[in-house]
């Protein structure tokens, strides 16, 4: 089965890959900001996530695979890579087994070493939405918000809900899956994965998923990487500080 992806531009291939509980229509302004500066823009729902199809089987090995099937049937080479989150980390294994179709690699806020669970809350929240009760976004975010304080949170998590028959809404993602493979969300790039050419890592300033001690481990497996660390933002720096992190992203790809 082929990946979902909204398509935008025309002129040399960037792909986007989102983070988890996420999809690419969460890229959609930065995709379009892409398109105008001359780039086909691909902005892919992973599957399990957004409108791609749903399985049992996930994780990174099997994500990279994905990609990888996806750009065999668009014919797409030689293309920019772009991940946030774990969408970072699918680019991460695929550049280092794919390094003749990766030309740039960028990862926004996430390093190749292993994370431990902490989306637990969050899980929680979105198990708890009972929508033979809940009529409208606004009773899911009160009933979300027992659990996910943060408003900016709610609202990206809140994007995964839709109308599957009139008065009926329903999520995105596969929900039941996501929880029972969570650890896989974690797991380190192997010690011996190696991407020799130009890669940008973008971090933000109030994250903590890229410390100091991420760097060496950063340059342990891309020769050639370089890290910008973008101001005011946390992890979903491309969000919060939208203007910074595409100056960066475009200064990087034209270079």
């Amino acid at each position: 089965m082929l990946l979902h992806s909204n398509i935008i531009g025309e002129g040399r291939p960037i792909i986007i890959l989102h983070g988890f509980l996420g999809m690419g229509d969460n890229w959609k302004t930065h995709g379009k900001n892409l398109s105008e500066q001359g780039f086909e823009v691909h902005l892919v729902d992973q599957r399990n996530h957004g409108r791609s199809f749903w399985d049992e089987t996930f994780n990174y090995e099997i994500l990279a695979e994905d990609l990888k099937h996806y750009l065999d049937a668009h014919d797409l080479k030689d293309i920019i890579l772009l991940g946030h989150s774990m969408g970072g980390k699918t680019a991460m294994l695929f550049a280092t087994e794919y390094p003749d179709i990766v030309s740039k690699l960028l990862i926004a806020d996430i390093s190749p070493r292993f994370y431990p669970i902490h989306h637990d809350a969050i899980l929680e929240g979105l198990s708890s939405l009972d929508f033979d009760m809940i009529k409208s976004r606004g009773e899911a975010d009160t009933i979300l918000s027992g659990y996910v304080p943060d408003f900016g949170t709610r609202q990206f998590l809140l994007k995964n809900l839709y109308w599957i028959e009139k008065g009926k809404l329903a999520l995105r993602v596969n929900l039941d899956i996501l929880k029972t493979e969570v650890a896989e969300i974690g797991e380190s790039l192997s010690s011996y994965s190696r991407f020799e050419k130009a890669t940008l890592f973008l971090r933000g300033d109030r994250s903590e998923y890229i410390g100091v001690e991420d760097e060496k481990i950063i340059l342990n497996h891309f020769s050639k990487a370089e890290i910008i660390t973008i101001a005011n933002s946390g992890h979903w720096l491309h969000a919060e500080n939208p203007k910074d992190f595409f100056e960066a992203v475009i200064n990087f790809v034209n270079s």
